[in-house]
């Protein structure tokens, strides 16, 4: 990726971290690389050289800096100028999909050659897919070696390396110094003391830091609307959830704070922490770039006026594609609150329970396989959405379906169509949320219609109509006027959504 040396130094002179997760700069005299914001003295600038990200400045045999920790930063925004291939790529990579695979594999779920997709990795990111996940699990490590009391085996297995020789080698290659060490220099707020023992019964904490500027409480608020009874809730500013793991469900919480969010997940705590930390992060949509995003979208009168007074939209994501799915199901033509009661029937009698219930989480949401054999009319479900589920837990189960590997957006929703019951509604609600499209758009939403419509003629229509429901624009109109929203038509969704239908109607 070909990065303005000279826009670069001004970025970073300026110490500004709204550039974090743009760029990183390189000192070639001590090789180190550091990320904007540093309060290490400014190089000369001739010393300096810039990398589109971590990986790549890691690749060219700089380490990364001790004082700003670079790996702590947001990571590289998805809409910086790499290519949609690329997009979906960097979202596999977060989910996993290199840490026991290899790059031929990853590129047939993108459809494309494992030669193609060397190549826009280097032309859009100076690095490959193979330096991305190690650059991502050595970042993670370092988090888990400073925030938590893990022993460095069991840390070495959560970040996803094959065993503890590879991670000290590869904590030392990056930071120069082996990790012990690295504890020993961890920040007095967070250092431990040599005498604590390396249990976790208590659980364990976690922060992730988010792309500023962040407002965790909208997405709090979102999420607290449509908690599904036993499997989530809200209480006192943080977010409770069930998760899998290896020894049982447990439970875990995110509390958003200004610069992200902090988690923490009780005993006992899954041995793929670096998952369940990319879904989490996922789930309150850390890493968009919203500085970038909604000035463009203020650019039309409709938007603007939904913008008024917001510094910040997320698309919250889901836990799990299925889960999604299965909840958007659920959610048509009916209210969110009456989505979330039925969501939480099929929990409570078809989950796994937990042994320790908190926070009035009682149970994990129920796997595809457990769902295809489950008389789903038994818990209050019309016959056709009792079967519109049915279908997709079948194909999922059997694999005829598998949602993180859809391709494009309008590969997901010609495959997700195919479904019974579900249309181009649920399809694109499934591809915004669940499997992270940014572009998804459901035109036909019946509250994108009516965000269309004049405010006051809206509410004389509503008074002549007592209630009813039919849109003064057709979908076809604001479909059109959505091509230049793109690519962000999903935010702009958001932006119409929480600002004109504060009690909606459908699992929005």
């Amino acid at each position: 990726m070909t990065l303005d040396p000279e826009t670069c130094y001004r970025a970073f002179a300026s110490r500004d971290r709204r550039f974090e997760g743009r760029f990183v700069t390189a000192v070639v005299t001590t090789g180190i690389y550091c990320r904007p914001g540093c309060p290490a003295r400014l190089p000369r600038r001739r010393n300096m050289r810039f990398f589109a990200c971590a990986a790549a400045a890691e690749e060219a045999g700089f380490r990364a800096c001790l004082r700003c920790r670079p790996e702590s930063a947001p990571g590289s925004p998805a809409w910086s100028g790499t290519s949609a291939t690329v997009n979906r790529a960097l979202r596999l990579i977060e989910g996993g999909a290199l840490d026991e695979a290899h790059v031929e594999l990853l590129a047939e779920r993108l459809g494309i050659t494992d030669r193609h997709l060397r190549r826009l990795f280097a032309e859009h990111l100076g690095a490959s897919p193979h330096a991305v996940a190690r650059t991502r699990r050595i970042h993670f490590a370092r988090r888990l070696i400073d925030e938590t009391r893990l022993p460095f085996g069991e840390i070495a297995l959560s970040a996803g390396f094959a065993n503890v020789r590879r991670f000290n080698h590869a904590v030392r290659a990056t930071f120069g110094r082996p990790p012990r060490e690295l504890r020993r220099r961890a920040s007095p707020g967070r250092a431990l003391a040599r005498r604590d023992p390396p249990a976790v019964d208590d659980g364990l904490r976690l922060s992730l830091r988010a792309r500023a500027p962040f407002d965790g409480g909208a997405v709090l608020a979102f999420l607290a609307a449509r908690a599904v009874p036993g499997l989530e809730s809200v209480e006192r500013g943080r977010y409770h959830r069930a998760i899998e793991s290896e020894d049982g469900p447990t439970v875990l919480s995110v509390t958003p704070i200004l610069s992200g969010i902090e988690v923490s997940i009780a005993s006992p705590v899954p041995r793929d922490l670096i998952v369940v930390a990319s879904r989490v992060a996922r789930v309150f949509d850390l890493d968009a770039d919203t500085a970038t995003i909604l000035p463009c979208l203020r650019r039309d009168p409709l938007l603007r006026r939904a913008l008024r007074g917001r510094r910040d939209v997320r698309v919250p994501g889901a836990w799990l594609p299925f889960e999604l799915a299965v909840r958007a199901i659920l959610g048509q033509q009916i209210s969110v609150k009456g989505a979330a009661t039925l969501a939480g029937r099929i929990v409570g009698a078809l989950g796994e329970p937990l042994k320790d219930s908190a926070h009035g989480i009682t149970h994990a949401f129920p796997t595809a396989a457990r769902l295809a054999h489950a008389d789903l009319g038994a818990i209050g479900l019309t016959r056709a959405r009792a079967a519109s589920l049915t279908a997709l837990a079948r194909a999922v189960a059997e694999r005829r379906l598998v949602l993180d590997r859809l391709g494009t957006l309008d590969d997901a929703v010609r495959a997700l169509v195919e479904l019974p019951g579900i249309g181009e509604w649920t399809a694109h609600y499934i591809a915004m949320r669940a499997l992270g499209e940014p572009d998804a758009f459901p035109a036909a939403d019946l509250g994108l219609l009516r965000a269309m419509e004049n405010p006051r003629s809206r509410a004389r229509s509503r008074s002549k109509r007592r209630g009813e429901t039919r849109p003064a624009l057709a979908a076809q109109a604001l479909a059109r006027r959505s091509e230049a929203w793109r690519p962000w038509r999903a935010y702009a969704v958001m932006a119409l959504w929480t600002s004109t239908n504060p009690n909606p109607r459908s699992e929005k």
